[in-house]
């Protein structure tokens, strides 16, 4: 693996919310600090300190304040990679071999990379030289992700990794100049509608296929079934949607700004199934989920302590199956070039 460190402020400087965050700590609440370590502590213990599915805390952090801890990015790794959709990797392959240029490697752009794990899971299925290009906020995640970057791509070809500090709610079209791709890992749901619809347009702008993976669409399964869910879940949503952030409305509202640039755009569900192999992800995210709904609703504290010490137990015991319903978003812009 090749590397180098391009820690440059990309497309604008730092900012308070929205892309600002790793993408990684979006779909699924995991703790940046105390929160989640301690047991089987009451919904009013994580509330304040648990994130959110969309990647923020209680409040809006500060614009150089908020880090997502390696080890939550770590510990979701291995669901996300199942629940990617492997469907979306057959157009993709066919844009891919048919970009003018083809010849050269591949440019991927990674935005909100956190730890790298898009890159572990996509570069390794794709043919060809490879050039990834991962975007964060966070310099100590740049420094592990270049660190874990694949080495290969599916045929053997090499590799290489640059890292590129900034915000990348503010890329244009000539921020991707010269991009076979880009990708990102649990975003959407962290953005604004104008920051979608900015990513839309330097993507069109710039002719360069987006797969955007993990988004989450505002609904959880959990089984055995509880008189609770749904109220937690209601209010969970409604805490994703704070400081005008899209939240489960984020996979509409993009499928909608691709399709108003000229994008040919595809959707495929990819949710997170976690079971008795998932208990410390599982127990994670659900005091991040509960802890955020009080967050929202401080009135359900009482009644959700109970219920998340119900649910822990279950958990730990193998006997809690959750479904985290998530999208896949493959857009496919207009070709150019004589691109097909």
């Amino acid at each position: 693996m090749t590397t180098s460190a391009d820690m440059t402020t990309a497309a604008g400087g730092p900012r308070s919310q929205g892309a600002t965050a790793s993408a990684g700590a979006s779909a699924a609440a995991g703790p940046t600090g105390s929160a989640g370590a301690s047991g089987t502590g009451g919904a009013a213990a994580v509330t304040g300190a648990a994130l959110s599915m969309a990647g923020r805390g209680g409040g809006t952090p500060e614009p150089e304040g908020h880090q997502y801890a390696p080890q939550w990015l770590e510990l979701r790794e291995s669901a996300d990679a199942d629940a990617r959709a492997v469907d979306l990797l057959d157009p993709l392959r066919i844009r891919l071999a048919n970009l003018p240029g083809r010849a050269t490697a591949l440019t991927v752009h990674d935005l909100g990379c956190g730890t790298g794990s898009m890159g572990r899971w996509l570069a390794p299925r794709l043919d060809g030289a490879q050039r990834w290009v991962l975007h964060d906020q966070d310099p100590n995640l740049l420094r592990l992700a270049a660190a874990r970057a694949p080495r290969a791509a599916a045929d053997g070809s090499p590799v290489t990794v640059t890292t590129r500090r900034g915000d990348i709610g503010r890329l244009t079209a000539d921020d991707l100049a010269g991009a076979s791709l880009v990708t990102a890992s649990a975003l959407l749901d962290v953005l604004t509608r104008e920051e979608i619809e900015a990513l839309a347009a330097a993507c069109a702008g710039a002719g360069v296929p987006a797969l955007l993976t993990l988004s989450v669409v505002g609904r959880v399964d959990l089984v055995p079934a509880h008189p609770l869910d749904a109220e937690l879940a209601e209010a969970f949503n409604a805490h994703q949607r704070a400081s005008d952030l899209l939240g489960p409305d984020a996979i509409t509202m993009a499928c909608e700004a691709f399709a108003q640039q000229g994008a040919t755009v595809r959707v495929h569900p990819s949710p997170w199934q976690l079971d008795a192999r998932h208990t410390a992800l599982t127990e994670e995210w659900l005091r991040g989920w509960v802890g955020a709904a009080c967050e929202q609703r401080p009135d359900l504290a009482e009644r959700a302590d109970a219920y998340l010490r119900d649910r822990l137990r279950a958990c730990a015991a193998g006997e809690l199956r959750v479904v985290v319903h998530h999208s896949d978003l493959l857009a496919l812009p207009r070709p150019r070039g004589g691109a097909s």
